[in-house]
């Protein structure tokens, strides 16, 4: 078919089909042993850019968060008592 675009009739779908499947890259070359340790290498140097935060803003922010748990705990014990006493007044 003319017409279609992309079609099998066309010759460059052919010469996409006659293609050889790749085996494997580069991975394939490389024992097992040998991509951990490149693995861990990458780990370590993504952890080297990281910003890791000072003493006083790790302190400020487990501060923080201690006191919102803390909040938040206080306000579902509220909700719970009150319909605690809710279903009790309703269902006797």
């Amino acid at each position: 078919m003319t017409d279609a675009v992309g079609s099998i009739d066309t010759p460059d779908a052919q010469d996409e089909l006659q293609k050889k499947p790749r085996k494997g890259g580069k991975r394939a070359k490389k024992g097992p042993l040998k991509r951990l340790a490149i693995f861990y290498r990458q780990i370590i140097a993504e952890l080297r850019k990281v910003v890791w935060p000072t003493r006083n803003q790790l302190t400020s922010y487990t501060t923080v968060v201690i006191v919102f748990v803390a909040v938040m705990i206080a306000l579902v014990t509220v909700i719970d008592y009150g319909l605690n006493h809710a279903a009790k007044y309703v269902f006797g």
